[in-house]
């Protein structure tokens, strides 16, 4: 379908043209209209440097906030196709609630009644293309400097001038085409004229993906007399329900939470248009009245559709809101969360794609549901429970009660559970890099990265330690056993502060105990070495164990270090001041090599290899 769909198109356009010039114009005015729109988005991006969607995080705490939001963002930009698609990636990178994406819905709905009147009150009554060609000349200087805030200036300026320009060029071509062919000759009146002209209305939407965009085209046919006003009022209403397909479009590449929005939108959209077309009539009647008492010429009809338009939208919100609470239900319901698939990613979909914020997050988020997965095959191959661990007091006391065998078939757990999450976690990262980005956003990616590469890691020195785990640790063999169950304590404790950082507030977070941590890890390590020779000397240990426990310490102390690596990554966000006083106060590489002192204390609290003999 989508092969022929570009033909079909331009050969429709070209036999428009023949069949009367004066269509190029309408047709030029409504893609220079489209264009200038492309460039108002793409300048506020630039100029925002992320400001939108940082506000958008914070706008999402009540209703009112969401709804105040939408409002504004939409009568900024102009484009609630923007802000639709905006919200459905925040939504799909877990960066704010269903309710709350429903509330900025709602509001772009009337935040996108501000075109209208500015096309209306101003475009239709002033000569805007004398504006439109400054603005753009300037744009075109700005667009070629070097600095992204000029950039983006001009990517505005320019939006703004093709706006007024294509609006120009619509308005002048229906002044032309009403001379030749009168158009008010195929009005409908009444219920036809109501659906014919609403599901043009939807349609043409649809084509242009823009209610904006058909909203001005409504308009400059109304001024122009070539479409009656009640004709006009349904082409409103269709276009409504026609914005809707750019947040279907874009729901299609979102997981669940931005398919729920695309619906609440569709659902909203269609009700509110449902409600304008059956009670059509007191509508009218109410435009009037706010018509008559603002001022407004009764033989004004662009701005009487501007005041309509506001009315339904207004009208729509006011209606649903009270059942807010009942359509996040019914949207819940309708489609359901999946059953999460360990193996799956669940947050790196093309819809977190466009914004670095929802890059970032969505990865991040990834980067923990490796590390849950990681963590969990960790302690199965430490033959542990990981939730047993957890809630006990004692990790010692659980890993010598820990005799019974765990069934793991290992190597497939690790190929379903954490390789193909590592591999989508590397594909995002790449094209994430190959894009243009702020540096600083593109080298927390990399971390993130090298995160999920320190965890992949540490996994498979736990892979490695297997074998000896079921063999020496199933039923106690004497010291062998005791240096096996050591090893065990030492990881489940290390997961155990990791988890505790996690749970902890990020502005307490240090990398202090990270550094404490590593250095008590290379302690041990070399201790190791020394404890196995002790027990050797005293025939409690046999070289054939002697050796292989040696090679797992090696691995074991390896997990260590990457889990411990990961962490500080991960979870210690660097503020420059608390940065310089951790730098002072951390450990340096030489004390990493030689921690302690032989008449040095070890850190309170922690029991080295060589104090558990």
């Amino acid at each position: 379908m989508t092969r022929f769909y570009l033909p079909v198109a331009i050969g429709v356009l070209f036999f428009t043209f023949w069949y009367n010039s004066d269509i190029q114009e309408i047709a030029a005015g409504v893609a220079i209209f489209l264009f200038g729109m492309l460039m108002l988005e793409d300048g506020f991006k630039l100029l925002g440097g992320g400001a939108l969607e940082r506000m958008l995080e914070k706008a999402t705490g009540s209703t009112i906030r969401s709804l105040m939001f939408g409002i504004l963002s939409t009568t900024v930009l102009q484009s609630s196709s923007l802000v639709s698609v905006i919200t459905i990636s925040f939504l799909s990178a877990g960066l704010i609630s269903l309710i709350g994406g429903v509330g900025i819905i709602f509001g772009a709905n009337i935040g996108t009644t501000t075109g209208a009147w500015l096309v209306a009150g101003l475009g239709l009554k002033v000569e805007i293309a004398a504006y439109a060609m400054p603005m753009i000349a300037v744009a075109i200087l700005l667009v070629f400097q070097k600095s992204k805030r000029l950039r983006g200036i001009g990517y505005a300026l320019g939006g703004l001038g093709f706006l007024f320009l294509g609006i120009h060029h619509m308005k002048v071509g229906f002044d032309a085409f009403k001379d030749e062919i009168d158009l008010l000759r195929y009005a409908l009146p009444g219920l036809l004229g109501l659906i014919v002209y609403c599901l043009i209305g939807m349609v043409a939407t649809v084509i242009m993906q823009s209610s904006h965009a058909t909203m001005v085209l409504i308009l400059t046919a109304l001024a122009a007399a070539q479409i009656s006003y009640e004709n006009a009022l349904a082409l409103a209403i269709g276009a409504n329900i026609g914005t809707t397909i750019t947040a279907i479009i874009g729901s299609l590449s979102a997981n669940f939470q931005g398919k729920r929005l695309a619906l609440a939108h569709l659902i909203f959209n269609v009700a509110t248009a449902a409600v304008a077309l059956v009670f059509i009539t007191p509508l009218r009647e109410v435009v009037d009245l706010i018509s008559a008492s603002v001022g407004i010429a009764d033989t004004d009809y662009a701005l009487k559709l501007a005041v309509f338009h506001t009315v339904f939208n207004v009208l729509g919100v006011a209606l649903m809101l009270p059942m807010l609470h009942r359509l996040i239900r019914f949207l819940e319901t309708r489609i359901a969360e999946p059953v999460p698939d360990v193996s799956q990613p669940r947050y790196l979909t093309e819809a977190v794609d466009a914004f670095p914020q929802t890059l970032e997050s969505a990865l991040r988020k990834e980067v923990m549901h490796l590390y849950d997965n990681a963590m969990e095959l960790i302690f199965h191959s430490l033959n542990l429970h990981q939730h047993e661990v957890y809630a006990s007091d004692s990790i010692e006391t659980v890993v010598r009660q820990s005799r019974a065998p765990y069934d793991l078939d290992i190597e497939e757990n690790y190929e379903r559970r954490i390789k193909s999450l590592y591999s989508a976690i590397i594909e995002f990262s790449t094209r994430v890099g190959e894009r243009s980005i702020d540096a600083d956003v593109a080298d927390r990616i990399y971390a993130l990265r090298d995160v999920a590469g320190d965890i992949v890691q540490a996994v498979k020195s736990a892979k490695h330690l297997r074998k000896n785990i079921l063999r020496y640790t199933l039923r106690t063999q004497g010291s062998v056993t005791e240096l096996y169950d050591s090893l065990r304590v030492e990881i489940a404790r290390i997961a155990v502060e990791i988890r505790k950082l996690e749970q902890e507030d990020p502005e307490e977070r240090t990398a202090l105990w990270l550094d404490h941590e590593r250095s008590q890890v290379e302690e041990d390590a070399r201790n190791a070495a020394r404890r196995v020779e002790a027990l050797i000397r005293k025939n409690q240990l046999t070289p054939n164990a002697a050796t292989s426990f040696l090679n797992d310490s090696d691995y074991a102390y390896g997990a260590m270090r990457k889990l411990i690596e990961a962490a500080r990554t991960y979870y210690i966000e660097r503020d420059p001041a608390i940065a310089e006083v951790e730098k002072l106060l951390s450990l340096d590489e030489d004390e990493l090599i030689d921690p302690h002192p032989a008449n040095a204390p070890s850190p309170e609290g922690h029991k080295s290899v060589v104090e558990n003999e």
